[in-house]
């Protein structure tokens, strides 16, 4: 499993995803940039960002 911690790039969000691709996750991870965090714009850079910060479950600390 692909695990996403979005605390990772937005400091003090605990909210977390986990699926079986990294396209999934990056997915999930837009939707909850635009609905908890207010944003309407989902730039390049910002998917680029959140693909770096994707690492194998087994991996988390």
């Amino acid at each position: 499993m692909r695990l996403f911690e979005c605390g990772t790039l937005v400091p003090g969000c605990s909210w977390h995803t986990r699926a079986s691709d990294d396209a999934e996750v990056v997915r999930r991870a837009v939707d909850h940039m635009k609905s908890a965090h207010g944003e309407t714009i989902i730039r390049e850079n910002m998917v680029d960002n959140i693909k770096a910060r994707i690492r194998n479950e087994a991996n988390a600390a």
